[in-house]
């Protein structure tokens, strides 16, 4: 006997009206501003930090180590995660956790009990960057796929500019604990339209569903592997320069300890037939070099987000506010022009030519930067970082688009996960490089230019004598005069050396820059036609 038609449609779920794929692409870009926020907005208040908690600032350094180190070791677990609880599931598990330990971070009364849930907040952090990408690239057409990963872009490239100008004036007007708890209402908002928006897509439920009946096979080996790799070269990076490299042996233990995780989980995924991350994908050179160029330009910026502030506190007496501030135009700048790179793209340009000029563009920018002195004026410091951020910003949506246009759709999670961790490798690798650099060639320029203070040269018994006059005329001493005078010297030698370092730095990150130009010429044609995905 069948049923009657009415009875039919009544048991049929109903279908789920279709949603704009603008909402959805500023539902997940909250949490990622979030974030990435978070990576740099702690910057500016570890003295705070460290005073409060009665700790010192190397102690209260591990504030930020923990979070990062959390933050790579999950990256790449994000796609067997989203595949295994429903991607949908994870994403919001990550934002709620997140958001939780924002507000333990702020409630925390040591530091061991702050450092414990800032790698808890890293692990919840780590998710959300990689499986913000994969729902836009599936919630987004192929011809508009640059257009949302332009949304996504803004937050990727603005947050870590505006991280420690927030994070400064929270500090100075309120209290360290505020730079967690913002993240509070951001997360509840993020939650509630994730709920109502959100929604995994068609292929994801069949994957999930057939790994369901199969049992989940857990790849414990290749896990752990990897985890211990990235967590252990994430210590080398951020710790090595003040650790002292291979001067260490704790930083000799982490490089093995890294060397055998990566290398060992490599050679275990490649081989396994269900890996949790999906290294095959590499085999397609579109995205292989993509890979390569988000990890060069995210090295770029990191490191120069890091030596800027430095150098204009440090050498040019800007306070942590007013550094902020010079440096907040360029993210106004990168939001231009990822728009406008996303309207390009889709009058049919090949992606490469956008890449490769975003790539020459930045790689200006920092050359620029090498130009400076120290008498430079705030408008001499901020439009070099402006192009240097605009062609960041023009590379970065035809770049995640490029870079997945010709892998299967299924694939889109994976892909995801492999290109956000190599983007975080990457970030951290400019940071490691920055500091190792800076801190190498301010010996070799103090070395070089104490060679120039020769007694018998004549320019340096004048800068004596006329030190050693001023000095002893203030304070009516001539030997303290004298004395003075040689420290007075040995201070504008060393301000000089660092103003050095601080260019040479930027030499190389104009190098790294310009190496992307003919990188992006390696991938495989990229212009997007129609409803088409070519990896389909």
């Amino acid at each position: 006997m069948t049923a009657p038609a009415g009875t039919i449609e009544a048991t049929r779920p109903a279908a789920r009206r279709a949603v704009n794929p603008w909402l959805v692409a500023l539902t997940v870009t909250i949490a990622t501003f979030m974030e990435v926020l978070d990576t740099s907005i702690a910057n500016v208040a570890l003295p705070h930090i460290a005073g409060d908690l009665g700790a010192s600032i190397d102690d209260a350094n591990w504030v930020l180590t923990g979070y990062l180190v959390a933050n790579a070791m999950v990256i790449p677990l994000s796609s067997w995660l989203s595949a295994a609880m429903g991607r949908k599931a994870y994403y919001m598990a990550c934002v709620a956790l997140f958001t939780i330990t924002s507000a333990l971070c702020g409630l925390a009364t040591s530091l061991p009990v702050l450092i414990l849930w800032r790698v808890v907040q890293g692990l919840a952090g780590g998710g959300l960057q990689p499986v913000s990408q994969a729902i836009l690239l599936d919630t987004f057409p192929a011809e508009r796929r640059a257009a949302g990963m332009a949304v996504y872009g803004v937050a990727a490239l603005t947050a870590p500019v505006l991280g420690p100008t927030l994070g400064g004036w929270i500090t100075d007007n309120y209290s360290w604990r505020w730079i967690f708890y913002i993240n509070i209402p951001a997360g509840v908002l993020s939650l509630a339209l994730n709920a109502l928006l959100v929604e995994d897509p068609a292929y994801l439920k069949a994957e999930r569903a057939a790994m369901l009946r199969k049992g989940l096979r857990i790849d414990y080996a290749g896990i752990g592997l990897i985890a211990l790799g990235l967590g252990c070269l994430e210590v080398v990076l951020d710790k090595g320069q003040e650790w002292d490299w291979l001067g260490s042996p704790g930083i000799r233990a982490m490089i093995v300890l890294a060397a055998i995780g990566l290398l060992g989980g490599l050679a275990w995924e490649w081989r396994h037939p269900a890996p949790f991350i999906n290294l095959r994908l590499l085999r397609d050179r579109s995205f292989f070099f993509g890979c390569l160029i988000v990890a060069s330009t995210y090295a770029v910026l990191y490191g120069s987000i890091l030596l800027l502030p430095q150098m204009m506190q440090g050498l040019m007496g800007y306070d942590a506010t007013n550094a902020g501030l010079v440096l907040s135009p360029a993210g106004f700048f990168s939001m231009v022009t990822m728009i406008l790179s996303a309207l390009v793209l889709r009058k049919g340009l090949d992606a490469r030519w956008l890449i490769s000029l975003g790539g020459g563009v930045m790689a200006l920018g920092s050359y620029w930067l090498v130009t400076l002195n120290l008498q430079a004026g705030p408008m001499q410091l901020v439009w070099p970082r402006v192009v240097q951020m605009a062609g960041a910003g023009l590379m970065f949506a035809p770049l995640a688009a490029a870079a997945v246009l010709y892998l299967p759709k299924t694939e889109m999670n994976n892909a995801s996960g492999l290109f956000n961790m190599l983007r975080n490798e990457g970030s951290s690798v400019g940071i490691g490089l920055s500091t190792a650099v800076l801190q190498r060639r301010v010996q070799f320029h103090s070395f070089r230019l104490t060679e120039s203070l020769q007694p018998l040269s004549d320019a340096t018994t004048a800068a004596l004598h006329a030190t050693g006059r001023f000095f002893t005329a203030v304070t009516g001493d001539p030997a303290r005069g004298e004395l003075m005078g040689l420290r007075a010297i040995r201070l504008v030698r060393d301000q000089q050396a660092y103003a050095m370092a601080f260019l040479d730095c930027f030499w190389v990150f104009t190098l790294i820059a310009a190496a992307t130009v003919p990188l992006a010429w390696l991938m495989k044609r990229s212009v997007a036609e129609g409803e088409v995905h070519i990896g389909e």
